[in-house]
Formats: structure tokens, sequence, C-alpha cells
């Protein structure tokens, strides 16, 4: 008998029955896990609007903060751009560089510090990041309809008690 089968064969250990949820009607009632689900439906309808557009989610929301940062008189590395949409350091590098690919956005050295790029929106970039912005803004105004005053307001509340990343705007 191998090592595996051996492990496998074993007993299932005696488990005592989970406890009550403290939501009455369970999950349904759960404010994470309909967070959760509510989240992902609307990250599907923002991915089929950008889509057509040949952006992911996360190439939108830097492409936009780039263009945003910009409007603001920065011209954001890539750190400050990660500080403002909320998103791993390598990972908003490795997306950039797609993006640079895509001659959406260029990376320039910051003559303050060589190690660092700073980023600004192409031509291209800057028209694509406004019609993208136009989709996904059409996105919330259907998928929260009615909702978007109150939704926007429990939103602004949980960022602000859980606070927003150091740096971002």
């Amino acid at each position: 008998m191998t090592r595996l089968e051996r492990w496998s064969s074993m007993p299932a250990a005696e488990v005592p029955p989970p406890t009550s949820s403290r939501f009455a009607d369970g999950p349904a009632s759960s404010p994470g896990f309909l967070l959760w689900h509510v989240t992902h439906a609307w990250q599907r309808a923002v991915a089929a609007a950008l889509a057509p557009l040949d952006l992911t989610h996360v190439q939108f929301v830097l492409l936009a903060s780039v263009w945003w940062l910009e409007q603001q008189g920065c011209m954001p590395n890539q750190l400050q751009l990660a500080r403002q949409a909320g998103t791993d350091v390598k990972m908003t590098s490795q997306v950039v560089r797609k993006l640079e690919a895509k001659a959406l956005i260029e990376r320039a050295v910051d003559p303050a510090d060589t190690r660092a790029r700073r980023l600004r929106a192409t031509r291209p970039g800057v028209r694509l990041a406004r019609r993208a912005i136009v989709a996904v803004e059409d996105v919330d105004a259907r998928f929260f309809a009615h909702e978007t005053d109150a939704a926007t307001t429990v939103l602004q509340r949980l960022v602000a008690a859980h606070g927003r990343p150091a740096g971002s705007l």
C-alpha cells in the first residue's frame, strides 16, 4: 500500500457539527456572501463591456487611473499608480508593460529617480480611456439603477471606515 493510499483510507476525524450561523437565513442574510455575489456579477458585466475595446478590467482601471492622475496634474510612477488603483505593485508593473505594448501608455525615466518610471497615457490611450470610462459608467448605471445613490453612500462609508491605501488620491 502506498503512502497516499494509506492516508486516503484513514477514517475521517470526528468533527463537531458547525455552530449555527449568526444569520438566521444563512448565506442569504450574510453581507459578505451577498457582496461576493454582487461583486462577481458586476465584474462580469464590466468585463463584457470592455471586451469589444480589447481591455481587461485591470487594464481599464490602470489606464483610466493614469489618465485621471494626469488630469489632476500628476505624472505618476508605477508605485503611485498602484496605490491609486489599489493594485499589487508587481502586477501593476506587468499590466503597465502590456498597456505600453499596446501603445496606450508611455513610460519615461524619472529624472529625480532613475529607477522609477513616470507614466503617461498616449493619445490613443486617452481616447480609449475615455471610451472605456463611458462604457463602464453605463454598466454602473444599469447595474445599480435606482440604488446608485444608496450604494455609493454605503461604499463611501466602508472605504472611509477601512481606509484607502496610503498615497492614493
